[in-house]
């Protein structure tokens, strides 16, 4: 028997593989079989906590478009035109691949009229597999600026899923990499903590959970409670908790070492041993899948309906400071609310738009907003189709499936593994396709207490967080323009993949916010990879460097390796936590030896990327 059990968030930090990593070994000492799948193929960290011996390792790749034959290439631009991630673009006498927004859905082969498009073995990352102890460990690691080939990483990442439990720790937010990890599993439990963030982007990851048809469980870590305003939410939503953990520095101590509590702390082995029986007795349970929806973002609207098209840049673009991290929950937002602060007046964006946070500090008064549209919805017209087959055979997501009807066989899209690429359109010879833009997000534009605001919200369980990135982008421009300002600072995407290099292509600046653990040092190694690919000068800065100051010094050589600067230091301080509960900026809320530290990075900060 497969059971499949997926360990989600709506952001990174809140302890997902914490939980993946611990729930597998107590587990595994019940005498379980256990198989450790970590589908978070931008930044795997299971490895560092299970410690697996590899014995195999395999080159993921695909067939990619990568140049055209000038000798049959007319110009015609036929490619550009089909393509919906602008990974194509004829500009005079050359046609130009960007190979970093190409997702290799086939429409420039498909269309082009002369077989110009040449294509080649691309790589697009590594599985690995091991064992650590009795567990069988899988995992996978993308290959750097390949952020689009995610969901088809993780969909290898899960062919090795066993008989037995498989633990399947997937990547955090609500985009396609995380509903490819979870979709078909027996259970999803999402984790959270009761700050602002984390029930902000709980709700997010409930709702997509939800749309595709999976009745989440919640597991609360860090369970110190400033207020009822999680457990109001989860008793509004009809949610179970399958467990609390505590927040304890000890606990955050053992992380940053690559321990695991369960095998240093004998009460937590018992707290562990709970939560995987409520676990597994709920994986049994098969509950109606709610569909309410939550909230929508933002409290105070002043709508005025525009589409995406208003969001073209209008050439000129400010000295963008980008502050990044190679995983979730380190503090980047947190730190963006401060220079905000400290600015006094700035141009602000949040790339962050699958788990948006930055407007619970900020209050945004949102001025416009607008659709956003990034790909295509496609249906086939049943009374129009022939089952000639054609369309599955050219799909390249697996997103078109055949089914038995009462009038033979008919072929149907999986609009959860479908990407909007247009190419079953492109080849349906009986003009049954029917496509019709999507609706994958939305825009905005406000005003905040620092200065005009750029920020947007993707749908639930949407693509194209990339391009969303980009139009946030443009609309920063826009608002830097018109209020004559010439420096910005994006709260950008954690991770490395398709909004992560959105949000930093063409920056002046990239900060990176990491802390002193060993995923930190493991994921800041992967950031400052992406930014050295892109030559994008990177600063450095440790949050809670005093939980381990071993790694932070590791972290200050990791800085000489890279060429980056090491910035400076903040310490373990649960003021920023209070701050957030209260609507502000740690260096609104408080005078302290942290917001020292903060404001001596912003001048070290800004003296570098500031015209």
């Amino acid at each position: 028997m497969s059971l499949k059990i997926a360990v989600s968030s709506g952001k990174g930090g809140t302890g997902k593989t914490f939980v993946s990593t611990n729930l597998a070994t107590v587990l595994m000492k019940r005498g379980k079989t256990v198989f450790y799948l970590d589908c978070d193929v931008e930044e795997p960290n299971g490895h560092l906590f299970l410690k697996p011996l590899m014995d195999k390792e395999e080159d993921v790749t695909i067939m990619s478009p990568v140049d055209v034959d000038e000798d049959r290439c007319t110009l015609c631009g036929a490619c550009a035109d089909a393509c919906h991630y602008n990974a194509i673009a004829v500009v005079k006498d050359k046609v130009l691949i960007f190979k970093e927004l190409c997702h290799v859905c086939g429409a420039c082969q498909v269309v082009c009229p002369t077989d110009a498009v040449i294509e080649k073995e691309r790589k697009i990352g590594v599985l690995r597999h091991g064992k650590s102890g009795p567990i069988s460990y899988h995992d996978a690691l993308l290959e750097t600026a390949e952020g689009g080939m995610s969901p088809r990483l993780v969909k290898k990442v899960k062919e090795n899923i066993g008989e037995g439990i498989n633990i399947l720790d997937s990547s955090p937010g609500t985009a396609c990499p995380v509903v490819e990890t979870i979709k078909e599993t027996d259970l999803c439990i999402l984790v959270t903590d009761p700050t602002p963030f984390g029930i902000n982007d709980l709700k997010l990851a409930v709702d997509m959970s939800r749309e595709i048809g999976q009745e989440p469980v919640i597991l609360v870590n860090r369970a110190e409670y400033r207020n009822d305003h999680l457990k109001e939410y989860l008793r509004k939503e009809q949610l179970d908790v399958v467990g609390e953990i505590p927040d304890d520095r000890e606990v955050a101590e053992i992380y940053s070492r690559g321990d695991l509590v369960v095998e240093k702390l004998p009460h937590y082995k018992e707290l562990f041993e709970k939560i995987a029986a409520r676990i597994l007795e709920a994986s049994q349970q098969k509950k109606a899948v709610k569909k309410k929806k939550s909230e929508e973002i933002g409290k105070k609207i002043v709508a005025k309906e525009t589409d995406e098209r208003s969001g073209t840049s209008p050439g000129k673009r400010p000295k963008e400071l980008v502050v990044i991290s190679g995983k979730g929950g380190t503090g980047k937002t947190s730190v963006v609310a401060s220079f905000a602060a400290l600015a006094k007046m700035t141009v602000l964006a949040d790339c962050d738009v699958d788990a948006a946070d930055l407007f619970l500090i900020l209050d945004p008064q949102i001025k416009e907003r607008g659709v956003f549209s990034g790909s295509v919805v496609a249906e086939i017209d049943q009374d129009k189709c022939t089952a000639c087959g054609k369309c599955k055979e050219e799909c390249r997501f697996l997103a078109i499936r055949e089914e038995s009807s009462p009038e033979g066989l008919i072929y149907v899209i999986d609009p959860l593994a479908c990407e909007g690429c247009g190419v079953c359109y492109l080849v349906c010879r009986d003009s049954a396709v029917k496509i019709e833009d999507a609706v994958n997000g939305e825009w905005f534009l406000s005003e905040t207490r620092f200065g005009p605001m750029s920020h947007a919200k993707l749908g639930i369980a949407e693509e194209n967080s990339g391009r969303l990135v980009t139009l946030v982008r443009n609309n920063q421009d826009r608002l830097a323009q018109k209020a004559k300002l010439d420096r910005s600072i994006i709260d950008g995407s954690p991770g490395t993949g398709c909004p992560v290099i959105a949000s930093l292509t063409g920056a002046k600046y990239a900060l990176a916010v990491t802390e002193p653990t060993v995923s930190g040092v493991h994921d800041l190694e992967r950031i400052l990879k992406l930014t050295g690919h892109f030559r994008i000068q990177t600063g450095i800065v440790v949050n809670k460097h005093d939980l381990n100051a071993q790694m932070t010094e590791k972290i200050k050589i990791l800085a000489e390796e890279y060429n980056a600067e090491f910035v400076g230091t903040i310490p373990y301080d649960k003021s920023i936590t209070e701050a957030q509960m209260e609507g502000l900026s740690v260096v609104e809320y408080t005078s302290s030896s942290t917001t020292e530290a903060i404001a001596k990075i912003w001048n070290r900060v800004k003296e570098t990327y500031e015209p």
